[in-house]
């Protein structure tokens, strides 16, 4: 009988570390609230570290020095004393860059329509099939969205079957009341964002995202001068992303995530490929500009 309950909690175990595909780190912070009770914040913390991490995301096995990098911070800017708590929400991402120790953002976007209830000692349920709650949607949301950043730098169009499982999430928390799943919320919202990378408009701007890194930052630790030139060659196709929704949210979290790392590859070039570069990442992105002029400096 004890052998088989040993065996029992083996295979519950390997399970569990299997199902792991995020190194999410969590941080649950109120700095402007006064909260005498500290503990719920990080009971809280704790349970949404454990959400993330203990969850099977992703179709592949993926090994546990292989698991997407991700950071959540949660800041919490209201909260009734009770179980009701809004904020916003910072979400990154990154992967490690071939042959090198140096990881490049993916995603870096910081979402201000977080609120839900949350309980003590409470178990986060979540299902795929309808909306359970607003916390484990919006988790589930980004950590769907982290694995196809993760999988779309890897092969072409890799993420794919994350993002439609994100859209998912959104469709079926169009049910509840909360904000940031809606077209009419705002156009920079959990909404938008599953639009546009399911959106084929902006396959061009996921091909990049490939390209770029395989081809680009994969090779840059080997051979600086090829990876940056294969990154400056693509740089064309930034301007070709559909220019009839400016403003669209997939473009902008890019270059959130994508601005100082362009100015940093490009730091080291020749003055006619700076120029080049900078003209080019101007145009596609000139809310950005200041940044990008610094390329032309002599």
């Amino acid at each position: 009988m004890k052998r088989a309950i040993l065996i029992t909690l083996l295979l519950t175990a390997c399970c569990f570390a299997n199902a792991q595909d995020l190194n999410a780190r969590v941080k649950v912070v109120a700095p402007k609230i006064q909260i005498t009770n500290k503990r719920i914040l990080q009971t809280l913390e704790t349970a949404m570290k454990d959400f993330l991490n203990g969850r099977k995301w992703a179709a592949d096995v993926i090994a546990p020095n292989e698991r997407i990098a991700c950071n959540f911070v949660f800041n919490v800017t209201n909260w009734d004393g009770g179980s009701n708590f809004s904020g916003e929400l910072q979400v990154q991402s990154s992967r490690p860059i071939y042959n090198s120790t140096y990881t490049s953002t993916l995603l870096n976007i910081n979402d201000r329509d977080v609120d839900f209830t949350y309980t003590e000692g409470q178990t986060i349920d979540y299902s795929d099939q309808n909306f359970q709650n607003n916390l484990s949607s919006i988790m589930a949301f980004y950590a769907y969205i982290i694995v196809g950043m993760d999988y779309d730098s890897f092969s072409r169009y890799g993420g794919s079957p994350y993002f439609s499982a994100a859209q998912n999430v959104a469709i079926n928390a169009q049910t509840s009341s909360f904000k940031g799943w809606k077209a009419f919320d705002s156009n920079l919202n959990r909404y938008w964002l599953s639009e546009n990378l399911n959106n084929k408009l902006y396959l061009n701007l996921r091909g990049f995202i490939y390209e770029y890194h395989r081809n680009g930052l994969d090779v840059m630790a080997d051979n600086p001068s090829k990876g940056r030139k294969a990154i400056a060659a693509l740089l064309p196709v930034l301007q070709q992303v559909d220019r009839k929704r400016l403003g669209s949210y997939l473009p902008l979290a890019f270059y959130t995530a994508k601005d100082d790392e362009l100015v940093s590859i490009f730091s080291n070039a020749a003055p006619q490929e700076k120029m080049q570069a900078m003209n080019i990442l101007t145009a596609a992105d000139p809310s950005n500009g200041a940044k990008y002029q610094v390329l032309g400096a002599r």
